[in-house]
């Protein structure tokens, strides 16, 4: 293998390198979006069974208990409970806008390594190819085993950069359409969680007191609809 990377250059290194990130990468939003999800399924139902019982304070609880992007989303929402749709709404884009980020976090590096790859595999070949002519400058066309010998070297970083550059765009496509799903299913799990906050709001008058971890107690005049 060192043989390998000898005969292909210096640029063999930094593409072996990139290959090293992309693997990183990918087992670490692997594991991360893998454990979301198990988390989130039973979570997601926990909080909609409490705000349906009106348990808004129990739902608080384990949202802050949870350190997931749902948690914190829906977080969001249930401590704007009783002040409307307008500002519920409003507090669970604020938080989503955070959030997702951390579900994208470095999938644009995997792009890069899918882009970048060939692209140095490229240029140590022309390296190469440079080399190989410098061969026939000095020994003539007298020798085609030494120019077959260099243009075989010059090839073999295209080779290797497409090698890595192939599944980690695969890996980046993949994760990718994980992180869309997940983040639809956020979005489905957010407007039924406001929707049970509007209607309890409008079910249930009189004041609602929520104890927040903080300290103290926070009161909430909920109008009653009739």
């Amino acid at each position: 293998m060192l043989e390998v990377f000898e005969k292909g250059g210096f640029l063999m290194y930094p593409i072996f390198i990139c290959s090293l990130i992309a693997m990183t990468i990918f087992f670490e939003r692997m594991f991360y979006l893998k454990s979301i999800k198990t988390k989130s399924k039973k979570f997601v139902l926990r909080v909609k069974n409490l705000v349906k019982k009106g348990s808004i304070e129990l739902a608080i609880s384990a949202c802050r208990k949870s350190p997931t992007p749902i948690s914190k989303i829906m977080l969001a929402g249930l401590m704007k409970y009783g002040r409307g749709l307008d500002e519920i709404k409003e507090a669970v884009e604020d938080s989503a806008n955070q959030e997702i980020p951390i579900l994208e976090r470095n999938l644009s590096t995997l792009s890069t390594i899918g882009n970048v790859c060939p692209l140095l595999g490229l240029l140590g070949t022309v390296f190469g190819m440079i080399r190989a002519f410098n061969v026939i400058a000095v020994m003539g066309v007298g020798k085609p085993e030494a120019l077959a010998g260099g243009i075989s070297e010059a090839l073999l970083t295209t080779a290797f950069g497409l090698s890595i550059a192939i599944p980690t765009i695969v890996v980046y496509n993949y994760l990718s359409h994980r992180v869309d799903k997940l983040i639809r299913e956020m979005e489905v799990n957010c407007v039924e969680l406001i929707d049970l906050l509007i209607y309890q709001e409008t079910n249930n008058g009189g004041i609602i007191r929520d104890s927040l971890s903080q300290g103290g107690e926070v009161e909430y005049e909920v109008s009653s609809s009739e």
